[in-house]
């Protein structure tokens, strides 16, 4: 028997940290989006092909990012009959790792399909060395 469809395609990871519901939420499947982080940063990359910047939203509210977009074949050919058109729509919810610096305004940009928004962290106190005085 010979299988066209892989059966990978059928199967979709459940062991990852992403795929915890207070952690991460996504209508679109696959990895479609991946979270990083440096020591001054943290970065998110969705893929979201097809749309254009005006077509997504971005939201952060106390500590969840929210990222969505949509977009429906507006042009109609009168001529053909139309069953179904063609459309797509990305939605991504998550809760942002790190310690993110929330008065500083995270940097967003789409480009190649490609959402990125970089979040900048708080840097860490280094402990405080106090010298003890003799008596």
């Amino acid at each position: 028997m010979l299988d066209i469809v892989p059966k990978s395609f059928w199967s979709f990871p459940t062991n990852s940290l992403l795929t915890d519901d207070d952690f991460f939420t996504s209508s679109a499947t696959g990895s479609d989006l991946s979270v990083s982080e440096d020591d001054h940063n943290v970065f998110i990359e969705a893929n979201m092909p097809g749309l254009e910047s005006d077509d997504i939203e971005v939201t952060y509210h106390k500590g969840q990012l929210w990222l969505r977009g949509s977009k429906k074949e507006e042009e109609k050919d009168k001529k053909k009959k139309y069953y179904r058109y063609a459309s797509s729509s990305f939605s991504y919810r998550l809760s942002v790792p790190g310690n993110i610096d929330e008065k500083s305004e995270p940097d967003a940009e789409y480009k190649n399909g490609v959402m990125k928004v970089t979040f900048k962290k708080l840097s860490e106190e280094q402990p405080k060395k106090i010298t003890v005085k003799k008596s």
